[in-house]
């Protein structure tokens, strides 16, 4: 059978990069096993960058990935662009060994306005065939506002269907919060995802007490926002047929999300993770 690379998000751990450095949490997810990371929400400094590459050189950690938006997020917004900091961006890169960049979400300008999104598309598809002269792909991250219908057609597929260059990082969890099957709408995206993120959908825990029933607004407002982000292999997702289908459509890196761990060390969920996609078979995928 073909194999993948099970990998890592690193916007999980933001927080420990700022603690104890990019080259100490690198070391600490080779400890657990994993041999790839995609880059997130990691400030793109030169200390950052240059602690990144001597941590992929010495553990052997491949970057699959690293992330940028195509342009501020906000009017004045802080932060780097594909826009305006292209050549930085691309050195990066470069300098990393990557081959990816990826783009977290739409801009909040865009959100919600169909033509809008469309021109927003437009630039995303010229800025992929920019980064193509340098050997770079361009992917999209997907969340849930995409499987807005128009006309009866998902905003997603019209992004897909306008393009040929963009690539697609589809996140499993938001499918599914989407109300979409990910294994199958997974295999529609054949050839346009080497990226896949593995995110588990957890129901949480409901327990009620005498002042949730005092107010039955706020009582059905907690009965009915439920949906955790889970470790892999904790929550109600079939994470060996999504596996399977986004290897058969073509990822490549199969990466490890959890936005929120509700106050556990986000190493600990990551080796959860991990040993579960052992007990799955893919022990040889990290």
């Amino acid at each position: 059978m073909n194999k993948g690379k099970i990998g890592v998000q690193m916007m999980m751990l933001k927080n420990k990069v700022e603690e104890l450095g990019a080259y100490e949490t690198m070391r600490q997810l080779r400890e657990l096993g994993f041999g790839a990371v995609e880059v997130s929400q990691i400030p793109m400094t030169e200390e950052n960058v240059s602690e990144l590459k001597r941590a992929s050189e010495d553990f052997e950690i491949e970057i699959a990935a690293i992330s940028a938006s195509l342009e501020p997020m906000l009017p004045g917004a802080p932060g780097e662009t594909l826009s305006n900091d292209f050549d930085k961006i691309v050195s990066d890169c470069k300098t990393l060994n990557c081959k990816f960049i990826r783009i977290g979400m739409l801009p909040f300008t865009v959100i919600g306005d169909k033509e809008r999104i469309l021109e927003f598309t437009t630039r995303a598809e010229a800025m992929a065939e920019r980064l193509a002269e340098h050997d770079i792909e361009l992917y999209y991250h997907t969340h849930h506002i995409e499987f807005q219908k128009y006309d009866g057609e998902f905003l997603l597929d019209m992004i897909k269907n306008n393009t040929s260059k963009l690539g697609f990082e589809l996140d499993v969890h938001w499918i599914q919060r989407a109300g979409v099957n990910p294994v199958e709408f997974i295999k529609q995206y054949t050839g346009r995802i080497s990226l896949l993120h593995l995110k588990d959908y957890r129901i949480g825990q409901f327990t009620v007490d005498q002042s949730d029933l005092k107010d039955m607004g706020k009582f059905f407002e907690k009965f009915a926002n439920l949906i955790e982000f889970a470790e892999v292999g904790e929550g109600n997702l079939d994470m060996k047929g999504v596996i399977d289908a986004g290897l058969e459509s073509g990822a490549q890196y199969f990466l490890i999300e959890q936005d929120d761990t509700y106050g556990r060390d986000p190493f600990d969920c990551l080796k959860i993770s991990a040993d579960n996609l052992r007990k799955l078979g893919y022990s040889d995928w990290f």
